[in-house]
């Protein structure tokens, strides 16, 4: 939830039907009616005119732009028949196009133009002010000459959006298809076994619903600025930024909570908050989002990470992260509080997570595993960064560490990732590990079932790669939190390790797809299920029929 949500429309705009998101949509006759109410109220209609095949960053910051110039915005896409932009283009059908520009709390409706243009459009509907990008400024374009002298001709005005930094839905589309994904055998092979069917992922995804989880851990504001186009300053060669907007998001442990409880879990946080406004800030939003709040007083501010940006490229990251000082009785008073909130009630899963900050020692979390393990289905734990106590985390059933993360904590950056596992969950007693890997996706880790006749060793481990399901992220603050929320919930659900790294991975995916640290819903996760499964039978194609199992070496305690 950003800090600085938008303005609140000043009034109820008409709608052709109950109120929600589908019914942005307009057809013709409605989309008249609809304009002739607003005018006869005084109301001023925005109106944009586009493609919108994916919907990036610029979109939001040119329709965000439309819509504070006037009362309704009023966003029309061209018809899938009239889209001129390559072979395969659109590659969303212009309903779902439609709906995705009216989930978009800054639309108001939403009108798919059979034609090639908007100018017909224009003449009917005549709106007071017609949005374009500010290239169209410079270029001599005979249709937008011809929608322009629309728009003027019944008295509106033609408005150029802020010359913010320009996206290209075309540009991202070819870059995408110039790819190829190197692991599409990998990825054939995994869609095309049962426990990740569709609808065992569906069947999984519903049993998250009403699964109780503690949270541990600090809360961190993550605040992006989003800044004009870099330069150099003056006075010295140093880089000058141009602040143009600001959000602010809760992350740290606020954000696994805020998943559990858009994936429908209920969601129980134990932290440290101070007594402030920051505090106060925090608790409204968490509250509202369905987190149930468990927090002792903290003397000092909530620590504040501030990214600046330039379009989708992050520039600096400015840490604002105050030391805590915390005496033993107070770092007894938060693992008593977490101990006694998994006690007080059923409690499918736990999660720790450690951002580094200071809020949780290693002593203090070996005391939270031991506290939480009598009282909890599933405990799982995750870290971020150098200062983090990933081995102090005993006994987990999962723990989710990016590789860098892994081999800092063991020290060790020369042997093969299943050694450093291996190693890794001898040393603290777990069950099962999900190393992340950035581009190259993850791997999941577990002690391996010993196969029929076979005398049961203990001693060897397998792992099943998940490859990287977003090879173009956006934003990948966040992923690793999506993740592990996912897949925590998914074990405690009766999933399989593969399965709930496989869901992890998903909702890792939809996190990369957006700017900002932002909760992954179960709606989300369930159409992104399916795009992956369709567009890897678009991937693989006809001609990919044969598929081979890709093991990760087996690994013996003898062969280290």
């Amino acid at each position: 939830m950003g800090r600085h949500a938008p303005k609140p429309p000043r009034h109820d705009p008409p709608s052709a039907g109950p109120a929600g998101p589908r019914h942005k949509v307009l057809g013709p006759d409605a989309l008249l009616a609809a304009r002739e109410a607003a005018r006869a109220a005084g109301r001023r209609v925005v109106q944009c005119h586009g493609c919108f095949d994916i919907v990036h960053p610029g979109h939001i910051r040119h329709l965000r732009f439309a819509k504070s110039q006037g009362d309704i915005l009023l966003v029309s896409i061209t018809g899938d028949d009239e889209v001129r932009k390559g072979t395969g283009r659109p590659l969303i059908p212009q309903e779902l196009r439609a709906e995705n520009l009216a989930e978009l709390d800054c639309v108001d409706w939403v009108h798919i133009e059979p034609n090639p243009t908007a100018t017909g459009l224009i003449e009917r509907v005549r709106p007071d002010i017609y949005i374009k990008g500010r290239e169209y400024e410079t270029i001599d374009d005979p249709r937008f000459e011809a929608e322009r002298r629309a728009v003027e001709r019944h008295g509106g005005r033609v408005v150029f959006s802020s010359g913010d930094v320009v996206f290209s839905s075309t540009a991202l589309i070819d870059a995408m298809q110039e790819s190829i994904d190197p692991y599409h055998r990998r990825l054939s092979h995994l869609v095309g076994q049962p426990e990740l069917a569709p609808a065992r992922l569906d069947e999984l995804v519903g049993a998250m619903r009403g699964k109780r989880v503690v949270i541990v851990g600090e809360v961190i504001t993550d605040t992006y600025v989003f800044c004009d186009r870099p330069d150099v300053a003056g006075e010295s060669p140093m880089l000058t930024l141009r602040p143009l907007e600001e959000r602010a998001f809760e992350g740290g442990a606020a954000i696994l909570a805020r998943h559990a409880a858009a994936l429908g879990a209920r969601p129980v946080l134990v932290t440290r908050l101070p007594d402030d406004e920051g505090g106060e800030r925090v608790a409204a939003a968490l509250t509202g989002e369905g987190v149930e709040l468990r927090a002792l007083q903290s003397p000092t501010p909530v620590a504040e990470k501030r990214r600046f940006l330039v379009g989708a490229t992050k520039m600096l990251k400015l840490d604002n992260v105050p030391q805590p000082a915390w005496d033993t009785r107070q770092r007894d008073e938060l693992v008593e509080l977490a101990t006694s909130t998994a006690a007080a009630s059923p409690t499918d899963a736990a999660i720790i997570a450690d951002f580094g900050l200071g809020l949780l020692s290693a002593p203090m979390i070996e005391s939270l595993t031991a506290g939480l393990r009598p009282h909890v289905g599933v405990l799982a734990g995750d870290v971020s960064g150098r200062r983090s106590g990933l081995l102090a985390m005993r006994g987990m059933d999962v723990i989710a560490p990016s590789e860098s993360e892994l081999r800092d904590a063991m020290g060790n950056y020369t042997d093969g990732l299943p050694a450093v596992v291996w190693r890794a969950l001898e040393k603290t007693g777990g069950a099962r590990a999900i190393v992340t890997m950035a581009a190259e996706g993850l791997v999941a880790f577990e002690h391996a079932t010993p196969e029929p006749n076979q005398k049961p060793s203990g001693e060897r481990l397998r792992g099943e790669h998940v490859p990287s399901l977003t090879p173009h992220a956006v934003d990948a603050l966040g992923c690793g939190d999506a993740l592990l929320t996912t897949a925590a919930l998914a074990l405690a659900a009766g999933a399989g390790l593969l399965p709930a790294a496989f869901l992890g991975s998903i909702a890792a995916s939809i996190e990369a797809a957006r700017i900002g640290n932002l909760p992954v819903d179960a709606a989300s996760v369930r159409r992104e299920i399916r795009r992956v499964h369709a567009s890897h039978l678009a991937l693989a194609g006809p001609g990919v029929i044969e598929t081979r199992r890709v093991e990760m070496p087996t690994l013996d305690r003898a062969a280290g």
